[in-house]
């Protein structure tokens, strides 16, 4: 299985995801590393009440034996369904390529 189906699966079934995006990032990072930089759009009801920090440990957790091994590197943007519709995306990364 490939590390998005895995975090996919992960998450989806962790927190209930009413929409989620796994965007392998790996191509705007330097080195041969081509699974390894994601960037995570989680919407769960889940997340209503929770501060931004405890979110990302919730989806570090999840995610655990992922980032002891080949995940390197997690941009994480969580909202609650609200949020989201308020927000309407999530910010651009930028490249660490130069």
């Amino acid at each position: 299985m490939s590390m998005k189906q895995t975090i996919t699966e992960k998450v989806t079934e962790a927190l209930a995801t009413t929409h989620l995006d796994v965007i392998n990032e790996s191509h705007m990072h330097r080195g041969p590393a081509q699974d390894s930089h994601y960037k995570l759009i989680v919407v769960s009801d889940r997340f209503e009440g929770e501060r931004l920090l405890a979110r990302h440990r919730r989806i570090n957790a999840i995610l655990a034996n992922e980032l002891s091994g080949e995940l390197h590197a997690l941009a994480l943007h969580t909202y609650t369904p609200t949020e989201w519709a308020e927000q309407q995306g999530a910010p651009r990364t930028p490249s660490c390529v130069s």
